[in-house]
């Protein structure tokens, strides 16, 4: 037939293949059969269907047979290899940041103090696989064993390129059964083919199942001599004991910033790059210790910089943050700007700030600037400007504001709310750094200057003027003596010294909390110039002590503020009837919770007028709230006002109702126990039977007295 097709089937089986052609018909034909001998040419046959046959122009090649065609030479030249892979260190001479594991190994080598398994262990880019390869090639090179491989001779280039064959190197997250593991001890039998050792590296070995670790106890432990194992992970927890316990552990750690990036600059030196010194510092910074991490972040930044490395392209590819930020945030603190800081931080989110960044930022730059108030020698150009004790305040807003900003609505209203708080407890306007510390007062006539959080007028709260501020204890009690409050809108108190607001991480633990106590302050020690004020129509209140820090007063509404009272003065008629017996006057008392604990606890240590002086031995119980109520205990109990003073103090081995009820309790038991063994059936039981009273099963009953 003139028109045919082609098809070119061929038969498996030990027989030689044959070459069938089917007509259009369907009939076999014998195979037109090519007069060139075999071998002349790199051919392989095609498929053509329903395609019309050419005629027959005599001894030809078959035009469905032509040679096959040849992928293009590629050139070495034209080959890009990463930066990560093309700068992996070769020797340990250029190995950084692991100078400790250098030095033992290098001892080890040269001294022929081999190990037979070694653990390295560290987070991802460290070196682990790379001092593995080093260890193989310091072995097997054709030079000798030592630890300066020659790199040049064949072991030494074919552990490099993963071509030696006594050199094995696994995954455990893919080879973790029993299974895969029984291959490697079974080779690991057998000599080496060319080198002198066999280096099984085992990477990631905390993956492999338990079952694979027993198997490999027994090899582990006494392997033949030509073999060594390197075994290395990320977590070095999830190795059983027995490994850890048959292995050399060395722990490679994370290279510091500066390190990276001095590295970083010999690589494009030799690359021949352009870059800023400050673009590595930043990439050094992102790459948290792993100089794999930092090489690839470096390939990145040449890429979108078109073959140069520059700090503003840097910066937009790691979302870092400008350096002028972060001094224009804290020039707005300082100025107390809440409107600029609140444009700014618009201004931020517009261009998609990393706001966490932001204040982990202004922490270090706090952090530089309280090393220069301390340190002359580190001058900083804020460190005049800020009172020391806001740096620490305005680091712990930073801090915290950064660990807590997953919970904020949105990292805007987080990293906002962090520059208000600074805000919040900033020092007054105008007071310079060193006022506090000298005793000078703040401006403004010797009145602290409003804070922000004070901008509302008394009259719009309907109570009137603050009460008193309580020094060391960061509350205030208002006229209803609530814990924490100012009786006017529930905000913390302020500290008596400046009248700024009190950080929440010094404000006294309230009530049921607890907190560690602060050193009594002697009463002989105590200033005759002490003076008191109060709010007018108060019925308690908390007032300031200067020098004598923990100590909380509850004053009378009788007092004048325009009139100052000295605090050993008594007014007329104020006197009470005491006659001092105190643990007497608690028990009679109508209180309950707290309050009772207080005064039962106390310890009376002056009595003047109307005035008590009280020591208690936690400072949970001078919340001023507990004072408060206590002062009107002993006011309904004598009719008249009265004054209450209470500081932290030992109170053991002291007169207390406590302790009154405390010996009374013993005392009762003492008793209860005689009267069971005086009991005259009780001792015919003893006596006659054998029997015995239980220790500690005797209670006296509970009288009404405690």
């Amino acid at each position: 037939s003139s028109h045919c097709g082609s098809v070119n089937l061929v038969r498996s089986g030990r027989k030689q293949p044959q070459l069938i052609t089917a007509s259009a018909e369907g009939q076999a034909r014998p195979p037109r059969i090519s007069r060139y001998p075999p071998g002349a040419g790199s051919i392989r046959p095609l498929v053509r269907d329903a395609l019309p046959s050419e005629p027959d122009r005599g001894p030809t090649l078959s035009s469905n047979i032509r040679p096959l065609p040849q992928d293009p030479p590629v050139s070495s030249s034209s080959a890009h290899q990463v930066l990560a892979r093309k700068w992996r260190p070769r020797d340990f001479d250029s190995l950084v940041g692991q100078d400790t594991v250098v030095r033992a190994l290098r001892h080890a080598l040269d001294n022929n103090r081999l190990h037979h398994a070694y653990l390295l262990t560290g987070t991802r880019g460290v070196g682990k696989t790379t001092i593995a390869r080093i260890i193989a090639k310091a072995l097997n090179c054709e030079t000798g064993v030592s630890s300066r491989p020659c790199g040049r001779c064949s072991a030494c280039v074919g552990v490099d390129t993963g071509r030696f064959p006594d050199y094995v190197e696994m995954d455990a997250a893919s080879n973790r059964k029993v299974e895969e593991m029984t291959v490697v001890l079974e080779n690991a039998a057998y000599a080496p083919g060319i080198g002198r050792f066999k280096v099984f590296v085992i990477d990631e070995v905390h993956m492999l199942s338990t079952h694979a670790f027993n198997a490999m106890l027994k090899t582990l432990e006494e392997p033949p001599p030509h073999v060594v194992f390197v075994l290395a992970t990320t977590d070095p927890q999830k190795v059983p004991v027995t490994v850890l316990s048959r292995c050399m552990q060395f722990g490679l750690r994370n290279m510091s910033a500066a390190s990276v990036a001095e590295h970083l600059d010999k690589v494009l030196v030799a690359e021949g790059i352009a870059f800023e010194g400050p673009a590595l510092a930043l990439i050094g910074k992102a790459a948290a210790g792993s100089m794999r991490d930092a090489l690839s972040l470096l390939d990145q930044a040449i890429a979108l910089g078109a073959g140069e490395v520059s700090e503003a392209t840097v910066r937009e590819m790691l979302g870092a943050v400008d350096d002028q930020v972060v001094p224009q945030l804290l020039e707005r603190v300082i100025e107390a700007d809440a409107p600029g800081l609140v444009a700014l931080t618009d201004a931020m989110a517009a261009g998609n700030a990393p706001f966490g960044q932001v204040l982990q930022a202004m922490a270090q730059e706090l952090q530089r600037i309280a090393l220069a108030q301390v340190t002359p020698a580190m001058p900083h150009p804020m460190a005049s400007r800020i009172a020391a004790d806001d740096v620490q305040v305005f680091y712990q807003a930073a801090i915290h504001g950064a660990r807590d900003l997953p919970l904020a609505p949105d990292p805007q209203t987080g990293f906002l709310m962090a520059l208000l708080r600074m805000l919040a407890f900033r020092a007054q306007a105008g007071e310079k750094p060193g006022d506090r510390e000298a005793g000078r007062p703040p401006p403004s006539g010797g009145r602290p200057s409003p804070s922000p959080m004070d901008a509302r007028p008394a009259a719009a709260t309907g109570r009137g003027a603050p009460p008193p501020t309580l020094r060391g204890t960061g509350t205030q009690v208002g006229p209803e003596g609530r814990d924490g409050r100012d009786g006017r809108d529930g905000r913390d108190g302020r500290d008596g010294r400046d009248g700024r607001p009190v950080p929440p991480w010094e404000r006294a633990a309230p009530s049921g909390r607890g907190a560690a106590a602060e050193p009594a302050t002697p009463l002989a020690g105590r200033s005759s110039g002490m003076q008191r004020s109060t709010a007018p129509g108060a019925a308690a209140g908390a007032v300031a002590q200067a020098g004598s820090p923990g100590k909380v007063h509850a004053v009378p509404p009788a007092a004048t503020p325009a009139q100052p009272i000295v605090d050993d003065s008594v007014e007329p008629g104020a006197a009470v009837d005491f006659d001092g017996n105190w643990p007497e006057l608690v028990a009679s008392l109508t209180v309950l919770g707290t309050t009772r604990e207080m005064l039962r606890q106390s310890d009376l240590v002056h009595f003047a007028g109307n005035r008590f002086e009280l020591r208690v031995p936690v400072r949970p119980l001078t919340d001023p709230a507990i004072v408060a109520r206590a002062a009107d205990a002993l006011g309904q109990r004598f009719g008249r006002p009265v004054r209450l003073e209470v500081t932290l103090g030992d109170t053991s081995g002291r007169d207390t109702a406590a302790a009154r009820a405390t010996e009374a309790r013993r005392q009762r038991e003492a008793d209860a126990v005689d009267s069971i063994q005086g009991d005259p059936f009780v001792r015919e039981l003893i006596d006659g039977f054998g029997a015995t009273i239980v220790p500690d099963s005797i209670k006296p009953h509970e009288g009404e007295s405690r």
